[in-house]
C-alpha cells in the first residue's frame, strides 16, 4: 500500500456534478500510508456543505473494500469559496490575468444557440462605450472569431515570448482559427486543449484592457473547468434559444458555474423572434423561453435578441452587427442594451 496506489484509486472518486475526479481538480493535497492506517487530506472550497459529505462518503467507499488497507481517516478542509479565489479546486491558483481588469465569460450549454455571435456583439458594443475590450475565443474545436473580424492574418510574438493579439474593430483578439489553414481541424485530446487555454489566458500580451470577454465552447467540459480553476471570472452569461431543448441545457451551465461559485451575470435568449417586413414577429423557437427561465433560475434576462439575415450576412463578412448604428438597427441596439447592463452590473471602478 503506496500514496501512489492511494492516489491512482482515488481517481474513481468523481467531484460532485462533474465527470472530472478529485484528483485532477488538485484537491487531494497529502496522502500517508502507515501500518495499519491510511489518510487522506482533501482541500475544497465551497459553499455547498453537500459536496464535502459527498466526496467522504464516495472516498470511503473506494478505498475501505481494499485489501489490507486497515483503517481509512479522510481529512477534508473546507475553505470559504470567497476568501479561496472560488471555484472547484481553490487553491490552485487562480488570479487575474496581468493588464486586463474584468474578464467576462460567455457560454452556452449547448452549440447552436449564437453564442459566438453574441460573444463577437457583446465585445464590439462594449468597445463602443469607451472601454479597452478583447476577445478570446476559446472554443478550439470550432474556433469562428477569424471569420466573424475579418481577419485571416497570423499572430507574431514579443520579446517575451507571448502572443501579440491581432486587431480587428478596436478590438484585441486570439483564436484558435488564426493559427490554423482554413480547412485544418483541432484534433486535441483534454491535456492539450487544456495546455492550449492556459496559454491563451496566459501567454498572450493582452494588457490594458477594461474587460477581456471570453468565449467558450459549448457544455461543461474540461476548458470550462480549466478556465474556472485557472483565473478569476467576474462574471458568466449564459446564451440560450427560447425551446425547451436549449433551455435544459442552459440550466445544466448555469449549475456547473455555480457550483464553480463563478456569478452568474445574466441569461441572453438569442434568436428570440424573426421580424418579417410587415412587422409582424415569428416566434421560430417558441416564445420567452429564456424570459421564464431566467425568473425559474432568478438570473437577471440581459435581453432578447432576434434573429434576421442582416446578423448573419454581417458574420460572415468579418462586420458584426454591433457596428452598425444602433438608432437605426434592432439587433445591434439590443447588443449595445445588454452591454449597458453587462457594464454596470460588472463595472471596471
Amino acid at each position: 500500500m503506496s500514496p501512489d496506489f492511494i492516489r491512482e484509486a482515488l481517481r474513481q472518486v468523481r467531484y460532485p456534478g462533474f465527470s472530472r475526479d478529485i484528483i485532477s481538480f488538485g484537491l487531494v493535497k497529502d496522502v500517508k500510508c502507515e501500518p495499519g492506517l491510511v489518510t487522506v487530506h482533501i482541500e475544497i472550497a465551497t459553499r455547498d456543505e453537500k459536496i464535502p459529505q459527498q466526496i467522504f462518503q464516495n472516498c470511503h467507499a473506494i478505498l475501505d473494500p481494499l485489501p489490507d488497507i486497515g483503517t481509512v481517516k479522510i481529512e477534508i478542509d473546507v475553505k470559504d469559496a470567497s476568501a479561496a479565489a472560488g471555484g472547484v479546486g481553490g487553491t490552485v491558483g487562480k488570479s487575474s490575468i496581468p493588464g486586463v481588469k474584468r474578464i467576462i465569460a460567455v457560454a452556452s450549454g449547448k452549440g447552436g444557440v449564437g453564442k459566438s455571435t453574441v460573444a463577437a456583439n457583446l465585445a464590439v458594443a462594449l468597445a463602443a462605450t469607451g472601454a479597452k475590450v478583447g476577445l478570446c475565443d476559446c472554443d478550439l474545436y470550432g474556433p469562428s472569431v477569424a471569420q466573424m473580424f475579418g481577419v485571416n492574418e497570423r499572430p507574431m510574438a514579443n520579446e517575451h515570448d507571448e502572443i501579440i493579439p491581432l486587431e480587428a474593430h478596436g478590438l484585441k483578439l486570439m483564436s484558435m482559427g488564426f493559427l490554423l489553414e482554413d480547412r485544418s481541424p483541432v484534433i486535441v485530446r483534454g491535456p492539450m486543449a487544456t495546455r492550449y487555454t492556459q496559454q491563451f489566458l496566459r501567454q498572450v500580451a493582452w494588457e490594458d484592457l477594461d474587460y477581456l470577454v471570453l468565449d467558450l465552447p459549448p457544455g461543461t467540459g474540461d476548458i470550462q473547468l480549466t478556465i474556472v480553476q485557472t483565473v478569476t471570472v467576474d462574471g458568466v452569461i449564459i446564451v440560450t434559444t427560447p425551446q425547451e431543448v436549449a433551455l435544459i441545457d442552459a440550466r445544466k451551465a448555469v449549475s456547473m458555474f455555480a457550483k464553480v461559485n463563478v456569478p452568474i451575470t445574466g441569461l441572453v435568449e438569442n434568436m428570440a423572434w424573426f421580424e418579417c417586413d410587415a412587422g409582424k414577429k415569428y416566434y421560430i423557437f417558441g416564445q420567452e423561453g429564456g424570459v421564464r427561465e431566467a425568473e425559474h433560475l432568478n438570473v437577471p434576462l440581459l435581453g432578447q435578441i432576434p434573429i434576421n439575415v442582416e446578423t448573419r450576412e454581417r458574420g460572415d463578412s468579418g462586420s458584426p452587427i454591433a457596428l452598425a448604428p444602433p438608432a437605426s438597427n434592432k439587433v445591434s441596439a439590443a447588443f449595445h442594451e445588454i452591454a449597458a447592463k453587462v457594464r454596470s452590473k460588472i463595472p471596471i471602478g
